[in-house]
């Protein structure tokens, strides 16, 4: 039986929640490199701390997804881990910006901590997004599923925004940004505990909201008999079985999320070198640099949105996904050339392109052509392999690329746009609703 329309706004609750754990992500995202820089990090050694975000992801987001596949509660299959995770989420938000004030003797255990705090924020927050993905796969039809990723893209940019422009806001209101040498100013820190309050409060409306079907209607809607969709069938096996369209869209995503690995590592650095000429985390201008960026980064998402305006304009989805990527190397490889803090805009709204491709399409692709393979949550769980082990590979690779090509984080963006570039033409290898 074909799932039924939904309304509006019944899709926009299933994602709404998405809202507030986006603004952590963005968070984290804009301000982990700062954070790590001011608690005494070498900018070399940054790539390395940006290892637990992706590996955070691909140990838990399977898990979520396998779990949540054979969960029915009363509550909801879903709706308890993105609630438990959200939780966690707020509890650690309050205490990583914190790291350097909690009377730790040297700088190595400030940083010891506060990898311990970014992990399992890390963990939460997979742990919170990831269902997310799970309700639309389980309760939209096919023909609303495109305008219900849209929606939750709209929430994801929207999300992202108010958490980017957050330090922006409490320092240009009279917040401190200065502080002793190895401590978060206030701005960052306010930050955090506003985003924690955001989150919590619209996870709680979209679990309030949202009824999950049980698993008589789950099974009836997504054609398949209870046994098929509750047996139990490995990871490994699972993969093998896999339609083509999985592999082929994560080859795109590999060079895709590679390429945004590097620019939330050293972009601070990049225009903190570019537009005020340091890249000393103890001076005035790095800090104004960093909240900066934090509005470059609310621009993007700006141009996110905009831009996935424009991407159901074109007649081919897959032309659409590489120019996309095109755009967004373009404005990688401009960050280094634009030496006015307004003419990083540009190339940040070029970046935006990229990510709203980014964000919509990959899901659709894969979730279309998975109809009838039975464990969506699995599946998801595992596609997200795809963002994190690119991630993982690039972090690894950071230190040493920037070594190698004797660059600075500046030249990084270079990296990154090539990237982006050769992910564009492996769009054509994608062969959307194939599902062998």
């Amino acid at each position: 039986m074909e799932k039924p329309d939904l309304r509006f706004w019944q899709l926009w609750n299933l994602s709404f929640g998405f809202f507030g754990v986006q603004i952590a992500y963005a968070l984290q995202s804009a301000n982990i490199s700062r954070i790590f820089r001011t608690l005494g990090a070498d900018p070399h050694d940054l790539s390395y701390f940006w290892i637990l975000p992706p590996l955070m992801g691909i140990l838990v987001q399977p898990i979520i997804g396998t779990l949540s596949d054979k969960t029915w509660t009363r509550f909801g299959r879903r709706i308890p881990y993105l609630f438990v995770g959200a939780a966690m989420a707020v509890a650690v938000m309050c205490l990583l910006p914190n790291a350097g004030v909690l009377g730790l003797a040297t700088v190595g255990a400030v940083l010891v901590v506060g990898t311990i705090l970014l992990m399992l924020l890390d963990t939460s927050i997979n742990m919170a997004m990831q269902p997310f993905k799970m309700l639309v796969g389980d309760m939209v039809n096919e023909k609303q599923k495109a305008k219900a990723y849209s929606i939750q893209s709209f929430l994801c940019n929207a999300g992202s925004v108010v958490g980017f422009v957050f330090p922006y806001i409490f320092a240009a209101i009279g917040m401190s940004q200065e502080a002793p040498e190895g401590v978060v100013p206030q701005p960052v820190v306010w930050s955090f505990y506003v985003g924690a309050a955001i989150l919590i409060l619209c996870v709680l409306y979209t679990t309030i909201k949202v009824k999950e079907w049980n698993p008589e209607e789950y099974a009836k809607y997504n054609n398949l008999s209870e046994k098929k969709d509750e047996g139990s069938s490995n990871w490994f096996t699972l993969l093998k079985n896999a339609p083509s369209t999985f592999w082929k869209v994560g080859l795109v995503q590999f060079f895709c999320w590679a390429a945004f690995l590097y620019m939330w590592t050293y972009v601070v650095d990049a225009v903190s070198l570019t537009v005020w000429k340091t890249d000393d985390p103890t001076s005035l201008d790095y800090q104004n640099a960093g909240n900066w960026t934090g509005i470059l980064y609310a621009i993007q998402a700006m141009g996110s949105v905009g831009w996935a305006m424009v991407l159901p304009r074109f007649k081919n989805t897959k032309v659409a996904y590489s120019v996309s990527l095109l755009l967004g190397g373009l404005g990688f490889a401009l960050i280094p050339f634009c030496p006015g803090q307004y003419l990083q805009i540009i190339p940040f709204l070029l970046i935006g392109c990229a990510w709203a491709a980014m964000l919509a399409m990959p899901f659709t692709f894969v979730t279309n052509a998975l109809q009838g393979y039975g464990h969506m949550g699995a599946y998801l769980g595992l596609f997200n392999g795809t963002i994190c082990i690119p991630q993982i590979v690039a972090a690894l690779c950071g230190g040493m690329i920037m070594r190698a090509i004797g660059g600075t984080q500046s030249t990084m963006m270079i990296v990154a746009g090539i990237f982006l570039v050769i992910g564009a033409l492996c769009v054509g290898v994608i062969k959307d609703n194939q599902h062998k």
